[in-house]
């Protein structure tokens, strides 16, 4: 029987994930996800693709929301600070596209600023915030690179992992990959490609899209130090699509509700995967 093994959300966009026993599913995801993200002066994203050094960063947010602490090795102090949900909003950039944030303050901006080694800002999805996300289910997320929730087997790592060792690589932790919902007991890898609807609880998930890998892939998430071409080289041996390389898949939230490890996921439709 196929059951959750993790979830995890991360609080801040590009920043370390945080685990957790039990979790509130939104229309826009796990609850906190992506709720947060670190932009340039000119409100221009940040993420692991060119600053690898967020992957230090360790969020911890209060289940209300309303209290955000940050923490990085080798600095004196952590960030603690109340959140800001109803302050001026500015513009703010993601991939191209507009949105707005609500700045959190020179204090977190100042601390940012020094654990990257550049100017940078800490903004809040504000509660206005109507993002349609695309796929074959239209849905919403905050600051995530697209759809709200996604899903990854661990099967389908498992493959992976033996073709790294089979090339003479080393294998590849779950982190690399930051997935919300980790599922064990699908036996043949990628079986996520062909969940098109999946219940968990009283949760209800519906296929987007395959996820699309990119360099944050090669982040050492330990580290915070790009760790070379792996696992993209081996990726594009067997798992190419027209847009990239495919690892895992991404979901709308068809029906929120509340989801815990050790739930089990039924597929109640199933699809012809895309690639």
């Amino acid at each position: 029987m196929a059951r959750v093994v993790e979830l995890l959300y991360y609080p801040v966009k590009g920043c370390a994930g945080v685990s957790a026993q039990d979790a509130v599913l939104t229309p826009a995801g796990l609850a906190h996800d992506r709720s947060f993200m670190v932009t340039s002066e000119e409100g221009v994203y940040r993420t692991q693709r060119r600053w690898p050094r967020l992957a230090l960063i360790h969020p911890w947010i209060s289940a209300d929301g309303e209290r955000l602490t940050l923490h990085a090795p080798g600095r004196p102090y952590a960030l603690d600070i109340d959140v800001d949900a109803s302050g001026p909003r500015r513009d703010v950039n993601l991939f191209g596209a507009p949105f707005t944030g609500i700045d959190q303050g020179d204090e977190a901006a100042a601390w940012l600023s020094e654990v990257l080694g550049a100017p940078s800002r800490l903004v809040r999805v504000p509660r206005e915030h109507d993002r349609v996300t695309d796929g074959r289910i239209p849905g919403t997320s905050g600051y995530a690179d697209s759809s709200a929730v996604h899903v990854l087997s661990r099967s389908t790592l498992d493959l992976l992992n033996q073709r790294l060792t089979e090339r003479g690589g080393d294998a590849l932790p779950m982190d690399r990959f930051r997935p919300n919902i980790v599922i064990g007991g699908w036996d043949d890898p990628h079986t996520e490609d062909r969940a098109h609807r999946i219940t968990i609880a009283d949760t209800e998930l519906g296929y987007t899209k395959l996820a699309i890998r990119c360099a944050v892939t090669t982040v050492d998430q330990q580290t915070g130090t790009r760790a070379g071409p792996e696992p993209l080289r081996t990726l594009a041996t067997y798992r190419r699509a027209p847009d990239g390389v495919a690892f895992g898949t991404k979901y709308a939230v068809l029906r929120p509700g509340k989801l815990s490890v050790g739930d089990e996921a039924h597929v109640t439709s199933w699809g012809e995967p895309e690639l």
